[in-house]
């Protein structure tokens, strides 16, 4: 008797490493020309505020981003889940090309003063506050969740790319034509982006269509979720009530279901569907309630909750000291700007080293352990660097900071994105996002101040304990540390 072996179906294919996705690299190749053209922005821009207006002018059109994209950071998370990121992405990034390159045009004709560059920077920190959710949580839909890891070193050998090219290119745009040009430069490469972007495709959130390989305890939490994800949709579409109203009639695992889970987890579509996850308006609720049901979903997640407390005292304990504070160290020691620049190329070079070796290796075992001592370890390096004899000694101390917070930092990425219901992802990315840029550059003027008053030393290292809190929290919390990246 011949026996035909039954043929390999879609569904049992071998997962695809995500540098080979070509759907991921169209997405990555997009988001690379779009970061590059947001370090042209920032050049064309701080050169056209000083040369337009006074010093306290320029640093308050510099600073015009920030406050509405901290005050609608939570918002753009919302906007993101509802409308789906893919979506949310390409208008984001068409509304900035736009932007930019009507201001290019206007300083092409005219000399219109500081209005349109105050005007430029509300309306970029107005869609950053929309399109940094949304980016955050596109992997997740473009990728099986055991690449996620992967898709973070991309990313951040992305960041990387963008940072090292765009900042001469910037500066070579001003010399040729000024900042009109260099606008220019910025807006055409975010229009590179959007035809990419129109081009990728996203899956069903959550979906990888290989159930036979997933581990039996995560095979065990994922019908968990589905169950109550089913039971929260009988619930929600017996009696639409309040939020307040339906968590009193529920019982606990049903309060724990995140709003928007059980639309994604009931609609199937193609993996290829532009968008294919989003909800119908019909289904969506209200946007308050959205948002709050994403922050009630945070704080009752044993693994999210402590991790973003970590990530919160890690970025306050790490912005100051490595911003403004190596700038008056280098100064107080007399390694002048040269020495100031080897110093931050050791801190690049040690965090695109970290994002290579997860490209490459795709997962790393005891994600939430191996982050906590990451940001234990990088804190005491931070505080060693106020104490470096000379620039070769700081240069090798920035070069393990790298590491070591590029290590955690990507950690901390990937398992935000893989312990977070894909339904949710855009108000969780939202609130970290809040943390990273909306607290934390709190603590600059703070660390120059206390420089001022009591120098470099004891700056650095309350900053050091500041992040190490950070790592404590980690280790303290027995689900993050045992927290696994999927394979």
């Amino acid at each position: 008797m011949t026996i035909v072996a039954p043929a390999v179906s879609e569904r049992h294919a071998p997962e695809l490493p995500a540098h080979r996705d070509g759907n991921v690299l169209r997405w990555l190749t997009a988001y690379t020309a779009s970061m590059a053209g947001d370090s042209v922005y920032y050049i064309a821009l701080s050169w056209a505020a000083v040369r337009t207006g006074t010093p306290s002018q320029a640093g308050l059109v510099l600073a015009a981003g920030a406050v509405p994209r901290a005050l609608l950071m939570l918002g753009g998370g919302v906007i993101a889940d509802r409308f789906g990121p893919r979506r949310v992405v390409i208008g984001s990034d068409a509304v900035r090309c736009a932007a930019v390159l009507a201001v290019a045009g206007l300083l092409y004709v005219t000399r219109p003063g500081l209005w349109p560059l105050a005007l430029l920077g509300l309306v970029f920190g107005a869609v950053d506050a929309v399109f940094m959710p949304a980016i955050g949580a596109l992997p997740a839909r473009l990728t099986a969740r055991g690449q996620l890891a992967r898709v973070q070193g991309m990313r951040g050998l992305a960041i990387r790319f963008a940072s090292i090219t765009g900042a001469p290119l910037g500066g070579l745009a001003v010399a040729i034509g000024g900042a009109a040009a260099a606008f220019a430069a910025a807006g055409l490469l975010i229009a590179v982006s959007v035809p990419l972007l129109i081009t990728v495709r996203v899956r069903e959130p959550g979906v990888d269509g290989r159930a036979d390989r997933v581990d039996p305890a995560d095979r065990a939490d994922r019908a968990d979720r589905a169950d109550r994800a089913s039971l929260a949709q009988r619930v929600d579409s017996a009696d639409r009530v309040g939020p307040e109203s339906r968590a009193e009639s529920a019982g606990p695992a049903d309060r724990a279901a995140p709003a928007g889970l059980a639309d994604a987890a009931d609609r199937a579509a193609p993996a290829d569907r532009a968008d294919a996850t989003d909800p119908s308006p019909a289904d969506r609720g209200s946007a308050r309630r959205d948002l709050t049901d994403g922050l009630r979903y945070i704080r009752r997640h044993r693994v999210l909750a402590p991790l973003m407390l970590a990530i919160a005292l890690g970025d306050l304990g790490f912005v100051g000291p490595l911003n403004v504070g190596l700038t008056l160290l280098a100064d107080e020691r007399g390694w002048g700007a040269s020495g100031m620049g080897w110093v931050l190329a050791g801190f690049g070079t040690g965090a695109g080293a970290v994002s290579l070796l997860l490209t490459l290796r795709g997962r790393l075992p005891h994600a939430g352990r191996v982050a906590a001592y990451a940001i234990l370890a990088g804190s005491v390096a931070i505080g060693a660097l106020a104490f470096a004899p000379s620039v070769l000694v700081a240069v090798g101390t920035a070069l393990l900071v790298g590491l070591l917070a590029g290590l955690s930092g990507a950690l901390c990425g990937a398992l935000l994105q893989t312990q977070t219901e894909p339904a949710c992802l855009g108000r969780v990315t939202a609130v970290s996002g809040l943390v990273s840029l909306g607290f934390a550059p709190l603590s600059m003027p703070l660390s120059a101040a206390a420089i001022g008053a009591w120098g470099t030393g004891p700056v650095f290292v309350v900053s050091a304990v500041v992040c190490g809190l950070g790592g404590v929290v980690a280790l303290c919390a027995k689900d993050l540390r045992r927290a696994e990246l999927p394979r």
